[in-house]
């Protein structure tokens, strides 16, 4: 196996010029790196990236903590922070901490031990003030969630605004009977839920609608998650007339459920989702949603990340809020 050793005797160079060629220092002529580039293509050399990495202090790995990977909306998310890692020059270390607050920390502690760049969290199981301990060792960038005493950039949308317009439009239809449903895991309860919620409630506020606790359902995160909901609201005496869920998978399990129970979408029942996902447009009828520019959220995150990691100027937008857009479709 050939060694820097051989490559500098074959470029007829010195070491220390070869190893500021493999590792980009300014002030080497083009002519030594045409060198050095042809020795070590002759001797099919490769340089150690990882001695490489260790004398940078750099890894070139962002860790991103998902809570679960089978949600869409988290693929897409990461869809769009790979997108700029990747063009960037950085890998991605994705870790699924399905909701739990030790697989959380245990994560954080990449950053701590230096394994990661950075961390960038799309959603938060501790209290901030467990988390902000590790901001010290490395940035910190929140995707999706925050919280309001989070001193690092976040990038995020209006979820309360997004709870408001969508019981708006339900309102608008007619609809004074509305059930909210959201998720929950265990006993966690998303700040991004309970934001929502606090949009349907200024929503039904404003139209001076009574807020009815029994239409409230907060355990519902997925499909079976929204045929659940639909049974629990068949058995209600006095049934709501519409539903503004938590997402679009839960949504399609309302639907599903409302369709085999013999009920008509959105005649006997209307049903909003939320974020826009592919599944909005599969099921029939197509559904009403809010929708979420999750690969932007993505992408901006990925950039503010390398940004701050390559010291660069383009940190203008510390906290971006981005906006999000009802889609009206046949379910309302």
């Amino acid at each position: 196996m050939a060694t820097i050793a051989d490559v500098a005797k074959l470029a007829g160079l010195s070491r220390a010029t070869v190893s500021r060629v493999i590792n980009n220092h300014p002030y080497v002529s083009d002519e030594k790196k045409k060198l050095v580039k042809e020795a070590m293509e002759a001797l099919n050399y490769y340089p150690n990236s990882t001695a490489q990495k260790l004398r940078s202090q750099k890894t070139e790995t962002i860790a991103v903590l998902v809570p679960l990977l089978t949600n869409p909306f988290f693929a897409y998310l990461l869809e769009g922070i790979d997108t700029v890692a990747n063009e960037r020059g950085y890998q991605l270390l994705v870790c699924q901490t399905r909701y739990n607050t030790a697989k959380e920390l245990y994560f954080l502690n990449l950053l701590k031990t230096k394994q990661v760049d950075g961390i960038i969290l799309t959603s938060i199981e501790n209290d901030w003030n467990k988390i902000n301990d590790f901001s010290e060792f490395g940035p910190i960038v929140l995707c999706n969630e925050f919280d309001e005493r989070a001193n690092v950039p976040c990038v995020r949308l209006d979820q309360v605004y997004g709870g408001y317009i969508g019981t708006r439009h339900l309102i608008e239809k007619g609809h004074t009977k509305i059930a909210y449903c959201s998720g929950k895991y265990g006993k966690y309860i998303s700040k991004l839920s309970m934001e929502r919620e606090s949009g349907y409630k200024m929503a039904l506020a404003e139209y001076n609608i009574p807020i009815r606790e029994e239409f409230i359902f907060r355990e519902a995160t997925d499909i079976e998650g929204g045929k659940m909901t639909l049974r629990k609201i068949l058995r209600l005496q006095d049934r709501p007339t519409a539903i503004f869920t938590g997402s679009d998978m839960v949504a399609a399990g309302v639907i599903t459920e409302a369709k085999a129970s013999g009920l008509r979408i959105p005649e006997d029942i209307a049903v909003i989702g939320f974020d826009d996902q592919p599944i909005a447009e599969m099921i029939e009828p197509k559904i009403t949603t809010i929708k979420q520019p999750i690969l932007e959220i993505g992408q901006k995150a990925s950039k503010l990340m390398m940004d701050i990691i390559e010291k660069k100027d383009g940190q203008d937008e510390f906290n971006s809020l981005l906006s999000l857009q009802l889609i009206v479709r046949a379910s309302t």
